[in-house]
């Protein structure tokens, strides 16, 4: 039903634990496709409510949210990831599937 690069997608987000995030770069690039952050994007957006994404766990490079309103930032904060401004600390709640 979905390539194979989507179904590792998914997987990958289904696979970051709460407190945590990824960014699309990251997913993109352990999903086989170093330079698919848009397409990241673009299964995040028509595939969060089919399966059941946590969306608000991905962020851009900078730690930035990448939607508009709070609701990610509230749902981020409710998992106890701390921000600086409008950036969350890479350092501190970036998930690295191999550590």
């Amino acid at each position: 039903m979905y390539t194979q690069f989507t179904c590792d997608v998914i997987d990958l987000i289904k696979r970051i634990p709460p407190g945590k995030v990824m960014t699309y770069g990251q997913i993109a690039a352990y999903a086989g496709k170093p330079r698919g952050a848009r397409q990241v994007s673009r299964i995040l957006h028509s595939l969060s409510s089919k399966e059941r994404l946590p969306w608000h766990r991905v962020v851009n490079a900078r730690g930035e949210l990448s939607l508009e309103g709070e609701e990610q930032r509230i749902a981020l904060e409710a998992e106890g990831v701390v921000f600086i401004g409008k950036r969350i600390i890479l350092t501190d709640h970036l998930y690295d599937i191999h550590p």
